[in-house]
């Protein structure tokens, strides 16, 4: 009896941690430059801009492994995890990168309340067009 009691309440504490993982709002994420390097052939530099809302975040993302990444955090404070790193919170002004084919675990507004945004910089393949896949797709 104890033991179907402790796995009814892992199988629902499971459920609602997936749920709220899959309820946070998603970011917007805009293009804002993207430009062929003259002195590189076959590479572009492309800036996105990430805002997220209050509690806003991404899902768990890889993004092309020609990808060498910089970003920068513009507004707010952003909770990051990558390749299995511990989480950190990076505030308006401060920066990280991401080594080609990293896994981005954890991308998101640190805050329930405030606007968080961050400009990231790729260095990456001109032909890529896909700049982020889920991880699981």
């Amino acid at each position: 009896m104890l033991a179907r009691f402790l796995s009814a309440a892992a199988f629902a504490a499971l459920s609602f941690t997936a749920a709220s993982a899959e309820d946070r709002p998603a970011g917007k994420v805009t293009v804002v430059f993207d430009h062929a390097l003259p002195n590189v052939p076959g590479k572009s530099m492309k800036g996105v801009l990430v805002e997220y809302g209050p509690g806003g975040g991404s899902p768990a993302h890889t993004h092309p492994k020609s990808a060498f990444i910089y970003a920068t955090v513009l507004e707010g404070a952003i909770r990051s995890s990558v390749n299995g790193s511990p989480e950190k919170v990076y505030r308006a002004g401060e920066n990280f990168y991401e080594e080609p084919g990293s896994h981005h675990q954890v991308s998101a507004n640190a805050s329930d309340t405030e606007p968080a945004r961050l400009l990231a910089v790729f260095v990456v393949d001109t032909a890529e067009t896909e700049l982020t896949t889920p991880i699981g797709q």
